[in-house]
């Protein structure tokens, strides 16, 4: 365990290209989430390790998605038109999407070299919804979901995947629906999208279990996220035991988004974050998923960096 007044490793994954993926006037997935963030979090990167995210090939990519999906997407960029009317491609979208997936593969890779301890990925496009076969919810590749399989590869074998995105990350939960090697355990909104992630949502076959999903009530805040946090998440890491965490961090559960109606305080962010990483003393690799209200964004991911380097 570290000093208490040792800061950890902590990698910082960004890149330019991510602004490129060019969602058009209105989309609340857009570029200015990434340049909010940039500038929160500028103060703080004397104490981080800016590491530089590769662009992956096709056979990551193919960790998680089939070659039509990958296709597709690829095709849609090219054109410089939507998957559907949610999820938008334009030139650099591709070029964007494989280098958010680098990310995780970058910081994968710098935890087994000893680099760094942890990390957190400012990407975009976010991939949660993204499921092996279809893109959607904003989503073209499922970020997380690669690098879970990418980092078992690496031996990693038990991955926990957390997500407390405020909709429910449907495309990961597909991805390992029967599979007891990686546990997904999620809480959001319920009522809204993808209209997936009921409790009784468990997974099948020998994933039967590694599935735990908690729905909350519209209007629910700080209490009632933070007790899913607390007296639930505990159970899945005693159960578990995971070598290593990865989180979709979607910051849109809070008070201020436009897209949804939780009312989580940046506070109950920051203790959010705090019971996640006091599970387990395991390395930890955060993905930016959602979050719509841009000058609430840069806030929250600043106040997750600040528990990660403690």
């Amino acid at each position: 365990m570290k000093n208490r007044n040792e800061k950890r490793k902590v990698g910082y994954l960004y890149d330019p290209v991510y602004l490129k993926h060019d969602t058009g006037p209105g989309h609340p997935e857009s570029a200015a989430r990434l340049k909010a963030i940039e500038e929160a979090v500028a103060p703080m990167k004397r104490s981080l390790v800016e590491i530089q995210p590769i662009a992956v090939s096709e056979s990551i990519l193919r960790l998680i998605h089939t070659q039509e999906e990958i296709d597709r997407v690829r095709e849609a960029s090219e054109a410089g038109r939507a998957v559907d009317p949610d999820t938008v491609c334009s030139l650099d979208s591709y070029r964007a999407a494989v280098t958010a997936v680098g990310a995780g593969i970058t910081a994968v890779d710098a935890i087994k070299r000893g680099k760094i301890e942890r990390a957190f990925c400012a990407v975009r496009p976010p991939g949660h919804h993204a499921t092996p076969t279809q893109p959607m919810g904003f989503c073209l590749f499922n970020n997380i979901a690669i690098a879970a399989r990418y980092a078992q590869a690496q031996g990693y074998k038990r991955v926990m995947i957390v997500d407390f995105d405020v909709h429910h990350g449907n495309g990961t939960q597909d991805a390992f629906w029967t599979d007891d090697t990686v546990f997904y355990f999620g809480s959001h909104q319920a009522f809204i999208f993808p209209g997936s992630g009921s409790e009784s949502e468990i997974g099948a076959g020998k994933g039967k279990g590694y599935t735990s999903n908690h729905p909350m009530m519209p209007d629910s805040g700080d209490k009632e996220v933070l007790e899913i946090y607390t007296q639930e998440l505990p159970k899945a890491f005693a159960f578990f035991k995971p070598d290593i965490l990865l989180v979709s961090a979607g910051y849109d559960l809070h008070e201020s988004d436009p897209l949804a109606s939780l009312h989580v305080t940046t506070e109950g962010i920051r203790k959010i974050v705090r019971s996640i990483l006091d599970q387990a003393d395991i390395p930890s690799v955060f993905f930016l998923e959602g979050g719509y209200d841009v000058d609430a964004l840069g806030k929250n991911v600043r106040v997750t960096l600040e528990e990660m380097l403690k």
